[in-house]
């Protein structure tokens, strides 16, 4: 397959905009679980837009009136498994479709992968003070097409990144903060000779309740280094992106459903526009524990 500003661009508008800012349900679990204890979070997400970011970070329509939409549905999961040491997992199925002027394609499956370990080793010495190291992999969960004209659901390569977190709980007041900021490793896609580069990145969510009623705000990014294209470095091919996400949440049952609007804010060689969120999040543990 050859790189060119349509097929690369095509591939990340469908596939990147999912893959990269996949943790809808996640920030809402602040502290590393008790074993056998955790939450599970099932989320919905959708982009539509005409909007991109170009080479040099401007916003503008897409080239040849592209069209990209984005359904997408999170299963994240969490769990205890030692006195500080637990397990984020997360399990994506994506419907996209991308029409521009040489017509629409459509592909729909699961995406990347994520598992995720994470520790707390504060905890080992009886203290409690909210700070984890958490390092983890990404697989892809569907077969990588070389054709460039099929829309793939991953980028086809492993990750692999480490990151450390923090967060505080303002208790008497119903308010928390909490982030982490790391570093991914990203494998080359050797069925297409692409290097897309190893990324930095961050995320942190600020929230608090009244009764049922509550709310939250993450903000998140990631800077991409110069990819490899075909065994050149192209300058021009950077990604980033940076975006908040203002949340409405509401206690329903043993848990609670939150919805948002996620607004890009800044990019690069990404798409723009605004993407609806909503889900339900709720704690669980296993028998006896």
């Amino acid at each position: 397959m050859r790189w060119s500003r349509r097929s690369t661009f095509t591939r990340a508008a469908a596939a990147v905009a999912v893959s990269l800012f996949g943790l809808p349900g996640t920030a809402q679990a602040q502290w590393v679980e008790q074993p056998l204890h955790g939450w599970v979070s099932l989320a919905y997400y959708r982009l539509d837009t005409n909007r991109r970011f170009d080479e040099e970070g401007t916003e503008e329509d897409f080239l040849f009136d592209g069209e990209s939409i984005t359904n997408s549905v999170f299963v994240d999961l969490a769990f205890g498994l030692f006195k500080g040491v637990d397990f984020w997992g997360q399990a994506p199925v994506h419907s996209l479709q991308f029409t521009d002027a040489a017509g629409e394609r459509n592909r729909t499956g699961i995406g990347d992968v994520r598992l995720w370990l994470r520790a707390s080793p504060t905890r080992w010495f009886g203290r409690d003070f909210p700070v984890a190291i958490r390092g983890g992999v990404k697989l892809p969960g569907s077969d990588f097409p070389v054709d460039s004209e099929i829309i793939p659901l991953t980028d086809g390569q492993r990750d692999w990144e480490l990151m450390v977190e923090l967060g505080h709980s303002f208790w008497p007041a119903p308010l928390y903060v909490m982030g982490w900021a790391g570093y991914r490793w990203r494998e080359a896609n050797t069925e297409t000779d692409q290097d897309w580069g190893d990324e930095i990145f961050f995320f942190s969510s600020m929230g608090g309740n009244r009764g049922r009623l509550g709310f939250k705000v993450d903000f998140e990014g990631f800077w991409g280094k110069t990819p490899i294209l075909e065994g050149l470095p192209i300058e021009s091919a950077k990604r980033r992106l940076l975006t908040t996400t203002p949340y409405a949440t509401y206690q329903i049952g043993p848990g609670g459903v939150q919805g948002g609007v996620r607004l890009t804010l800044s990019g690069q060689n990404m798409p723009a526009g605004a993407a609806l969120t909503f889900g339900y999040f709720t704690r669980w543990s296993l028998p006896g524990s």
